[in-house]
């Protein structure tokens, strides 16, 4: 017996090969953290004064650039290697169900919120008339990890499932997955930046409820991008995944704006159906119904399939072509046909095959109950034989574009 393909690959087949499943952006997240952290370890660079997300000097200096550079580098050989590792499922899970110019606005927009949240509590916790604490101001953050907490509630609520494995020792709740994480990190490890963390947290639930829905572009937005000259060498990447449009609020749990309990519901003493109907409902268009439930709205990798549309367009593109090459080969009409298309080919199949066989005098008699003379003085003008038209049109039962089908098949 012929061993296991999967055990005979190398070390090095088998990371080339999960390194090629990991979407653009998401390996690009990796690539620029890895080369950044490379640069700083070459040239002695262990400070992270001037690029660390620094309340103080965000507001004193307006230094907004520490907003970007923060998530970009990191402390240590483990901290990047522990980021980019939770990165990569979370990322490519994201990425693959929005497209990937979708998540680098994510990850843009993520930032900034995180960043504004930090500065805003900081910022109450120090100059608070009732007891200033002022350490938060002064506390220099770095890493992707802020991000990260966003992404894991996002994919919590866009997942669906009920519980999450901590490390796998145990299950918790999956509402309370992203909580969790957050004390048994301040728990475990030194140097972790609490506010950090749990404004990563807060973004993510905001995102999740439809809080930043206005700050999200329509579909044309990313489609415009995708389709610049600036971005068409990274479009073209079997890896970059293209956004499918519509709503994109719809590709994540947001709150329901209806109101599904009347007024005497919380007199009558249902708060449980009150209050759930606050909590992020997951949202699916009739459009996403049809394509696997467990990633609505799904991107779509180039180069691996069309999209239903451009199938459609293709199918009748190309009916012509498949009528003359099938008619040219009546023994061929038993094929399988393509769903969409089947019938529409084998009737005129049979409108082909049925014209061969009628007699001229016949076809004379059936024309004249299906078509007019200004039909066939039509066809006639295009160059055809009156003969093969009266046949062509009485195969066709007076339909022209099936007697030009049919004419064309004749003369090819």
């Amino acid at each position: 017996m012929r061993p296991n393909i999967v055990s005979e690959a190398g070390l090095q087949t088998r990371l080339g090969q999960w390194w090629e499943n990991i979407p653009f952006v998401t390996s690009a997240v990796v690539v620029v953290c890895g080369i950044i952290y490379l640069v700083c370890l070459l040239i002695g660079y262990d400070s992270f004064l001037q690029v660390c997300f620094l309340p103080s000097a965000v507001v004193s200096h307006f230094q907004v650039y520490r907003i970007y550079t923060s998530v970009l580098f990191h402390g240590s050989l483990l901290h990047v290697l522990f980021n980019m590792m939770a990165l990569v499922p979370l990322g490519s899970e994201l990425e693959r169900i929005m497209g990937s110019v979708r998540l680098s606005y994510l990850i843009i927009l993520l930032a900034t919120s995180n960043a504004l949240l930090h500065l805003l509590i900081a910022s109450l916790a120090t100059y608070n008339p009732f007891h200033p604490f002022e350490k938060l101001m002064n506390e220099c953050a770095i890493g992707f990890s802020g991000i990260l907490f966003s992404m894991i509630v996002i994919e919590t609520s866009l997942s669906g499932v009920q519980s999450r494995s901590v490390f796998g020792l145990f299950n918790v709740p999956a509402k309370l997955y992203a909580w969790i994480l957050l004390i048994v990190f301040q728990l475990l490890m030194s140097n972790v930046s609490l506010l950090g963390h749990l404004c990563g947290i807060l973004s993510g639930f905001a995102y999740t409820y439809g809080l930043f829905n206005l700050l999200m572009p329509g579909a044309s937005f990313y489609s415009a991008i995708e389709a610049s000259s600036w971005l068409a060498s990274c479009v073209r990447r079997p890896k970059f995944i293209l956004c499918t449009g519509g709503n994109p609020s719809s590709y994540i749990p947001t709150h329901s704006s209806q109101n599904t309990t009347n007024s005497s519901g919380l007199l009558s003493g249902n708060v449980w159906r009150n209050l759930s109907s606050w909590m992020p409902q997951r949202e699916t268009s009739a459009a996403q119904s049809a394509v696997d439930p467990r990633f609505p709205g799904s991107g779509r990798t180039l180069g691996s399939g069309r999209t239903r549309m451009a199938t459609v367009d293709n199918s009748e593109s190309n009916l012509q072509v498949r009528l003359l090459d099938d008619s040219s080969s009546p023994q061929r009409s038993s094929d399988t046909e393509a769903p969409g298309t089947g019938q529409q080919l084998s009737d005129q199949r049979r409108a082909v095959e049925n014209a061969a066989m009628i007699p001229p005098g016949v076809a004379a008699h059936h024309q004249g109950s299906v078509a007019s003379d200004e039909e066939i003085q039509k066809l006639v003008s295009m160059g055809f034989e009156r003969t093969q038209v009266e046949v062509a049109l009485a195969a066709a039962e007076g339909d022209l574009n099936v007697a030009v089908e049919i004419l064309m098949s004749q003369q090819g």
